[in-house]
């Protein structure tokens, strides 16, 4: 009996040895997440410079916190190329793949993205209304599995059309948008309301596709003074048509970002998207680390933004540069 015991004592103090062993391995994990590996998916409506960039400084957010690709991240990234259908086969797959949180770059991504899940964590940019999209309730409470940052300073579109309308002297302004994509919606009924406070017209021509908007662009050909393009995922994917337009009709053209500026526009109140998406990627950071959920991280709207100006594009529309501009806001480099 005794040495049945003793074998017995032996035997217990093994196990709980092991079972010790085990919880400090699991507590160790949990304090520096051990060796996992983190599957961020993408979902993005379309590529151009602006949701490019944005993606960009989101990655190195993420890199410069400890989550390094091809280390301890892999990004599987899907591009629904202007397609809504295929933004919703996108948001689907990323979800039966099982990512640990998903990275929603545009307004149409972030919606298909919620409608895909409710329980993996989402983070969104370049959304121009998240209240009017659905995607949150307020900018202080956000979804339970969704927060992230929004492209729209209040006073960005304002400030733009006051230079059309003080310098250019313009009494019509054309836009151009995507009746189909929300952000856009709420960005022509901005202008809209900007312009009848102003006294202008307003002349909009829309698109379903990348692919009407040369022919957008050329129906307003002689009917207005000048053209403004919102932050338009359709229109700014194709802006080298409304650009060629442009130039060959001397129509000055004005933009609702920084990245389309610098491709030939006269002139933007805009921030950088790459900073944009930095922010984005260090909400996702906190979640990732279980520092904070998606709930208690509010939308966050861009923190700096300025008119700046392209001088080269302002010359090949006919338009004269003038000093006083310089005291107004600043002029980049055009591409």
């Amino acid at each position: 009996m005794k040495k049945k015991s003793f074998l017995y004592g032996v035997m217990s103090m093994l196990l709980g040895m092991s079972v010790l062993s085990g919880c400090g391995g699991s507590e160790q994990g949990s304090a520096d997440n051990g060796d996992k590996k983190y599957v961020i998916g993408v979902t993005q409506i379309v590529e151009h410079p602006s949701l490019d960039a944005a993606f960009e400084g989101f990655k190195k957010a993420l890199e410069e916190n400890g989550f390094k690709e091809g280390d301890n991240v892999e990004y599987d990234v899907q591009i629904a190329q202007g397609d809504q259908s295929n933004s919703q086969t996108a948001a689907k797959n990323l979800v039966g793949d099982g990512v640990d949180l998903i990275f929603a770059n545009s307004t149409p991504s972030a919606q298909h993205a919620l409608n895909a899940t409710k329980e993996i964590p989402i983070v969104f940019t370049s959304v121009t209304d998240p209240v009017g999209a659905e995607l949150v309730k307020s900018f202080d409470e956000p979804g339970e599995n969704i927060t992230g940052t929004t492209d729209t300073h209040p006073e960005a579109i304002s400030k733009t059309l006051s230079f059309v309308t003080d310098e250019m002297k313009a009494k019509t302004i054309g836009i151009i948008y995507n009746s189909g994509e929300q952000n856009a919606v709420v960005q022509a009924e901005e202008i809209n309301k900007i312009a009848k406070e102003k006294g202008v017209k307003v002349v909009e021509a829309s698109v379903s596709t990348s692919a009407d908007v040369k022919q957008a662009a050329e129906s307003l050909t002689g009917r207005v003074d000048a053209i403004y393009i919102p932050k338009d995922n359709t229109v700014v994917s194709a802006l080298e048509s409304v650009i060629g337009v442009a130039n060959d009709k001397d129509i000055p053209l004005f933009v609702g970002e920084l990245d389309s500026l610098k491709k030939g526009a006269i002139a933007a109140s805009g921030f950088s998207y790459e900073d944009l998406g930095y922010e984005t990627g260090l909400m996702a950071v906190k979640i990732l680390k279980g520092e904070k959920k998606p709930s208690e991280l509010p939308v966050q709207a861009p923190q700096n933004f300025e008119l700046m100006f392209n001088k080269k594009a302002a010359e090949e529309q006919g338009v004269e540069v003038k000093d006083a501009w310089s005291e107004m806001g600043e002029f980049i480099e055009a591409e």
